[in-house]
């Protein structure tokens, strides 16, 4: 049997909500709070498996809501159920620890699948929102910058033979060079990447090798 709690501020959505879930295949008990302090007062005394919370609650709408149901109940899944526009808060609500985001717009059999999505400890996502997500990722990946770009084909060189552990005299005598020289390029391979120690290039590299 699982445990959920309705917090709406609108009977009719409650009512609405828990008739959805009482047609879903798992067995589960609704209980219904109308206000935010309610949600809190109920997460004092009964253990909750899905939270199903509107952001424009009184004495909630705001971030902070999430924070302080997790500390409550960590294991508990929170899902968004907002007449807010989902571009505009459905990022920054599951960032914030929301399990997923619903319009209270959306069509009941996406409803039904968005509540069993976090009954099995999944995180619900809209296809737009899906999509807006992806696309904010792609946006921070392309603005990666790959520190190992700003070395020289020579510093390349070197840096290659270092992460495999040649010695500095044995690197000067493969790439012809005066080993004060390769000492240099050392020195400015270590202060491009930001680092101190060859442990510390060994974990840039594996870093940022892979970034395109």
């Amino acid at each position: 049997m699982k445990n959920i709690l309705i917090a709406d501020d609108h009977t009719i959505v409650r009512l609405g909500v828990a008739h959805i879930i009482s047609t879903l295949p798992v067995p589960a008990k609704c209980i219904e709070a109308e206000t935010f302090d309610r949600v809190i007062a109920l997460l004092d005394i009964h253990i909750f498996d899905v939270l199903i919370l509107d952001i424009n609650i009184p004495g909630g709408n705001n971030l902070q809501m999430i924070d302080a149901v997790k500390l409550r109940q960590p294991q508990i899944k929170i899902l968004i159920f907002s007449g807010y526009d989902e571009q505009l808060f459905a990022i920054n609500y599951m960032q914030a620890g929301a399990d997923g985001y619903l319009m209270k717009y959306t069509p009941e059999d996406e409803i039904r699948h968005a509540i069993l999505t976090v009954m099995n400890r999944e995180k619900y996502m809209s296809a737009n929102t899906r999509q807006q997500m992806l696309d904010m990722l792609g946006s921070q990946r392309e603005q990666v910058v790959n520190p190992l770009s700003s070395l020289s084909a020579r510093e390349v060189e070197v840096m290659n033979l270092m992460t495999k552990g040649v010695p500095m005299a044995t690197i000067a005598k493969m790439l012809h060079l005066q080993i004060t020289t390769v000492s240099t390029y050392k020195t400015r391979i270590f202060e491009k990447l930001g680092i101190t120690n060859i442990v510390e290039l060994l974990e840039k590299v594996k870093m940022y090798s892979a970034v395109v």
